[in-house]
């Protein structure tokens, strides 16, 4: 559905969250792989430990959710590459929360960092990668996107989202030679995930999820969800009809 990407030599990709877990297990990888990359997110310092010893990464720190620090940031890179071929957006924002446990500060706080700020930076770079001629977005959403779940109540509709938007971008987009990738991830051992405070099924490290995310890139794929011990049951539950989905959540949650 996308043109596969298999040779990374060179490649100008740009990863947007990248001080810990996902993104930066994906840098590393990337790097590895003869890849040029430009890592971003806030803390700088946990960026610079990113790139540590690797010649061909840039450090780009800014916060996401500042419109003008990226437009800034992205005009910088742009001149400084002459293009991007590939921006991936792993900045997100994770808090467990029951329906009576919902507060109107975190649920704006988690809209800002997993949606209008990779809709919002999505609108800028749009223009330039149309008229490059080519280039690639990715969006890492979650299998929490799926269909609700007990303990996501703020944070699933984010990532139902954003997966709508990123399948709408790709009808657009897709004909327009573009390529966009929509990344779904079970549990991965993640600052985030450390939050929770029950077994998580199928977990899986950083660095795994990094090789699943580049198989999937070479395989062409618009999604690429993993591990698939677990996400392929999740798509199974998404097709049954409520009352036989609530049952089976509630049975397997024992919430």
């Amino acid at each position: 559905m996308n043109k596969p990407i298999r040779d990374w030599a060179g490649q100008r990709v740009w990863i947007i969250g990248a001080s810990s877990g996902i993104g930066a297990a994906l840098a590393t990888a990337l790097l590895q792989r003869g890849a040029l990359v430009a890592v971003s997110a806030r803390r700088a310092e946990a960026l610079q430990a990113v790139a540590a010893g690797q010649g061909e990464a840039l450090v780009l720190a800014f916060d996401l959710t500042d419109d003008d620090a990226f437009i800034r940031t992205a005009d910088d890179l742009f001149q400084h590459w002459g293009g991007i071929d590939l921006v991936v957006f792993c900045a997100g924002a994770y808090a467990p929360m029951r329906a009576w446990q919902l507060d109107a500060n975190d649920i704006d706080r988690l809209l800002a960092i997993n949606l209008r700020a990779p809709m919002a930076a999505t609108a800028r770079l749009i223009p330039q990668l149309l008229q490059q001629g080519s280039g690639a977005l990715a969006f890492v959403s979650s299998v929490a996107g799926y269909r609700g779940l007990p303990k996501a109540a703020a944070y699933g509709p984010t990532k139902a989202a954003l997966i709508n938007f990123a399948e709408a971008l790709y009808l657009d987009l897709a004909p327009r030679g573009l390529s966009v990738y929509l990344i779904n991830p079970g549990f991965v051992a993640t600052p985030m995930t450390a939050a929770n405070d029950f077994e998580m099924p199928a977990l899986i490290s950083p660095q795994q999820a990094a090789e699943e995310i580049i198989a999937g890139f070479a395989r062409g794929s618009f999604e690429i969800h993993f591990p698939r011990r677990f996400t392929v049951w999740l798509k199974l539950l998404r097709m049954l009809p409520y009352g036989l989905y609530f049952a089976l959540v509630k049975r397997f949650t024992r919430l």
